[in-house]
């Protein structure tokens, strides 16, 4: 068991480490910004409708307010 991982190990090194892996991600790693600048480009741009959306709700505040005080080490003793 210990050699067929060793070997698994050693496959996977020797094919990511190889001239034809290294060539097929060269390419892509220097006109990154490129092909990014390609998909960008017909992203539309969404209104901010995000105004006036969230609401407080104090209730649960009122509520702990309400009740007797609590101390973690009055818990312990």
């Amino acid at each position: 068991m210990f050699f067929i991982i060793l070997f698994f190990i050693f496959a996977i090194f020797r094919y990511y480490s190889s001239t034809t892996a290294i060539n097929l991600k060269n390419p892509n790693r220097t006109n990154i910004d490129e092909i990014l600048k390609d998909k960008i480009v017909d992203l539309p741009i969404l209104e901010n409708d995000t105004d006036n959306v969230i609401h407080f709700n104090d209730k649960f505040e009122n509520k702990i307010n309400g009740e007797k005080k609590r101390n973690f080490w009055d818990l312990l003793k």
